[in-house]
């Protein structure tokens, strides 16, 4: 049986390009980069290149791209290192964000609410998950910490007006960070445009490597380090760099960078067909996300009256790989908070369906996959 993948928001395979440019810093060129040897100053020269690469693409300061262990540690260390640093020089102890956030977002707030003593303020979203710029300007104020928004959510795939929101943060002085995890690898990146003042980002959803990620950051940096030691990474991020990966993601980066019109205009060419099938076969079904306004790969769906988790396994079965909503939370019986804060009701939130699409999808597969979910979602209802 032939088995077609569908869950590329969830993890890329490693590009082979990617992966020929790693390859010797594993082996021939495996020195530390803090070393003054030989081996040392080729690693280094591997790094800041691809430093210099990275900040390239996003508009910034070399010095101003921290490589991190993934999107998780990225947006851990903006929003934890920001919002210490701003309430230690600015007495500023409140944090703007959004139901609708990644958990490396919404429990790092969480945890600062409870173990820190800091306030959390929930913007509203409206039925696409997507924030009026508005209504943070109505909430911002000079105990603000920060902004953080979703660039393009994981679970809906709704892109947010992040340049508008910028605009807003920088009119009050407040940092603006935003998770750009799923939006870089089909989205053009530039903190400036966006007027954007942190962005995390992953290599493994983009065809790198999985353990590495970065923070970008622009204008002054003003953030507590929350990882000690060595003082690399311009003291934001101690440890040893893990030279191998940081290559991969700069090439990955790269790649998914360039020719972006062209490939967006073809695989959200097979994503509309996708949706206009599903929505078309199956009675009972609400696409999640804006109709429009969302990451040119990213389908996704709840079900009337099914179990999300039994339709997953019944396409694995069938040989498609899907996910029901973020894949951190595969498995988990309770309905997810992206699609709770939309508005969906308990009950059919929990017959959720993400299909998310990439480099090796077809127009034949995804032909045979909107069939297959219209058949499985048949025979579950019955």
């Amino acid at each position: 049986m032939d088995r077609e993948y569908f869950d590329y928001a969830a993890t890329t395979p490693v590009n082979p390009v990617v992966l020929k440019e790693m390859l010797p810093y594993f082996s021939e060129d495996f020195g530390n980069p803090s070393s003054v040897h030989v081996w040392g100053q080729r690693a280094e020269a591997a790094l800041e290149a691809a430093r210099l690469e990275c900040s390239g693409l996003l508009n910034v300061k070399p010095d101003h791209v921290v490589f991190t262990s993934g999107g998780t540690e990225s947006d851990n260390l903006a929003i934890r290192g920001t919002v210490l640093w701003r309430r230690k020089h600015k007495g500023a102890d409140e944090i703007i964000t959004t139901p609708v956030e990644h958990h490396a977002v919404s429990l790092t707030a969480k945890q600062l609410v409870n173990e820190f003593g800091f306030k959390l303020i929930t913007l509203p979203v409206d039925s696409y998950g997507m924030v009026d710029p508005e209504e943070i300007r109505k909430r911002i104020s000079s105990r603000t910490a920060l902004v953080t928004v979703i660039y393009g959510n994981n679970e809906i795939g709704t892109i947010n007006p992040v340049d508008e929101i910028g605009v807003v943060c920088r009119e009050a002085g407040v940092p603006f960070h935003s998770d750009a995890v799923q939006a870089a690898a089909h989205l053009p990146m530039d903190l400036i445009r966006d007027n954007l003042d942190l962005i995390s980002i992953g290599a493994h959803k983009m065809y790198g490597p999985k353990g590495i990620g970065l923070l970008g950051m622009s204008g002054n940096p003003q953030l507590l380090p929350i990882q000690t030691g060595g003082g690399q990474e311009n003291h934001f991020r101690a440890g040893t760099q893990n030279v191998p990966l940081i290559v991969g993601l700069a090439k990955a980066f790269s790649m998914a960078q360039s020719d972006l019109q062209e490939r967006n205009a073809l695989i959200s060419c097979l994503r509309d067909e996708l949706i206009a099938r599903i929505l078309d076969l199956i009675p009972g079904v609400l696409l999640t996300g804006h109709p429009t306004r969302r990451l040119p790969n990213h389908a996704s769906f709840v079900f009337e009256g099914i179990d999300g988790n039994r339709l997953l396994t019944m396409l694995d079965v069938r040989g498609f790989a899907c996910s029901s909503g973020s894949a951190c939370k595969v498995g988990s019986p309770t309905p997810s908070d992206v699609l709770l804060a939309l508005g969906i009701k308990p009950e059919m939130a929990l017959g959720s369906l993400r299909i998310t699409l990439g480099s090796s999808n077809t127009l034949e597969q995804v032909v045979s996959l909107a069939e297959a979910v219209s058949e499985s979602v048949e025979k579950l209802r019955q």
